[in-house]
């Protein structure tokens, strides 16, 4: 989950908080609290700096009292997080990233596209050497973090899949991982995940229409083909980060050992996994105050987490003004090692010869004529008797897709049968809910 997700999240929250003052043992988090003296919204920083050999990201935002949250990941989790055009985040552009480390190194950063900076160089970062991060904002505003550094190293042995009851009794799929430490101080963990599933659009057909020459009004002229069609649409495949913290420690273990460590629970009849379904499990070794400022933030970007005695100070970031400026700061700069792991698996692998999940859309074939609006323009009797869209109203509408001729034996609840049968783009056309290339990494 974006952190600047999580700081709208709280001024939402804080809002519902001064509605329910009369519970006085809670210290809100004031709206205020989130401007700076110029009032604009606090730097917020993500960068999650790793060993791997990789262009490095950091993502810088603004704070915000907006509460437009119904358009941000946090409560549309189908969608992917991250700072998008669709987001409703306010990004800090025009920044000037470096990072600086002991020996002197300095590795500069490019803003790719609003508030995402690029390494301009690959690089990994190593054990046994301290990082600082520099951000000059457009503003002038000069910003250091604190020293950090990968606190240690730690394999992943083994992703697997096993039928699970879930603690509210739903039948699904348990994920789990285990790990085994290699170097360093390993006792601190966090987990995120990228998932992979095929689509399979459930009315495709090989052929569809081409609407060519096409006025409406005055003449009313059009040329309507059926064709074979150009783009493969049938199969897709969507792919969606994690969107929560996920953390464990073995602090009061015997080992630094992780052994049959939850990361995923996916219930039996949930769409991503009809067909084949693939999950890239990512382990990041943390430093104890990287831990707990994750879990600050897992508490209060969770809904029981209301009405509890979390201070709005915990939240702040390991950065600070040069200049000695107090002006707080948000989010975080982190130094971790990271390991991976790739895992494929089909429904009937653990649910065989069961009921597939159902489609998340209740697709229907629909007998329709070729055309129902004519010019003069008005509802025609036949509109308003109950008729849907004609074919041509719905190609140039884009929601129906063609599935066969003159049939309506297909769809015998039609009630204005014509020369076509048609469902929704959304059942007949994949790339509603997915890309329809294959992913490179993708095996059946």
């Amino acid at each position: 989950m974006k952190l600047s997700k999580i700081i709208k999240l709280i001024a939402f929250k804080s809002l519902v908080l001064v509605a329910a003052c009369f519970m006085s043992c809670v210290d809100v988090l004031d709206i205020e609290d989130i401007t700076n003296s110029d009032g604009n919204g606090l730097l917020v920083v993500e960068a999650i700096l790793t060993d791997e050999l990789k262009n490095q990201v950091v993502y810088l935002s603004r704070s915000d009292n907006r509460s437009d949250l119904e358009r941000d990941t946090t409560f549309i989790p189908f969608l992917t997080p991250g700072l998008r055009p669709r987001d409703t985040v306010s990004v800090e552009e025009g920044a000037i990233i470096k990072l600086l480390d002991n020996e002197g190194r300095e590795f500069a950063f490019t803003e790719s596209r609003g508030g995402v900076y690029n390494s301009n160089e690959v690089f990994a970062l190593q054990m046994g050497t301290t990082y600082q991060l520099d951000i000059t904002t457009r503003d002038g505003n000069e910003y250091i973090s604190k020293t950090m550094e990968i606190q240690g190293k730690a394999a992943i042995e083994n992703v697997y899949t096993e039928r699970a009851v879930s603690e509210s009794g739903a039948d699904g799929v348990a994920i789990f991982v285990d790990s085994q430490p290699i170097e360093g101080v390993t006792e601190n963990y966090r987990y995120d995940y990228v998932e992979t599933y095929k689509v399979i659009a459930p009315l495709w057909d090989n052929q569809e229409f081409k609407l060519t020459n096409y006025t409406l009004c005055p003449e009313s002229e059009y040329t309507l083909e059926v064709v074979d069609r150009e783009v493969q649409n049938r199969v897709c495949y969507n792919t969606i980060d994690s969107n929560t913290v996920i953390q464990t420690s073995t602090f009061n273990n015997t080992t630094d050992n992780i052994e049959r460590f939850m990361v995923r629970f996916i219930e039996k009849d949930n769409f991503i996994i009809t067909h084949r379904y693939s999950i890239l499990v990512k382990q990041y070794v943390q430093s104890l105050e990287s831990y707990t400022f994750y879990e600050t933030l897992r508490k209060f970007s969770s809904s029981e987490s209301l009405f509890s005695q979390i201070q709005p100070g915990e939240l702040l970031a390991n950065i600070s003004r040069k200049d000695g400026n107090t002006e707080p700061v948000l989010g975080w700069f982190e130094a971790v090692s990271v390991a991976q792991q790739r895992i494929f698996f089909d429904f009937e692998d653990l649910f065989p010869e069961e009921e597939l999940p159902d489609y998340p859309f209740n697709c229907q074939l629909l007998s329709v004529p070729e055309r129902i609006l004519w010019c003069p323009r008005g509802a025609p009797e036949q509109l308003r008797d109950g008729c849907p869209p004609g074919a041509i109203e719905g190609i140039v509408g884009n929601f129906y897709t063609y599935y066969a001729g003159d049939e309506p034996e297909l769809a015998p609840n039609s009630t204005c049968p014509g020369p076509y049968v048609v469902t929704t783009n959304i059942c007949g056309d994949c790339r509603l809910l997915g890309d329809n290339v294959e992913p490179e990494f993708w095996i059946e």
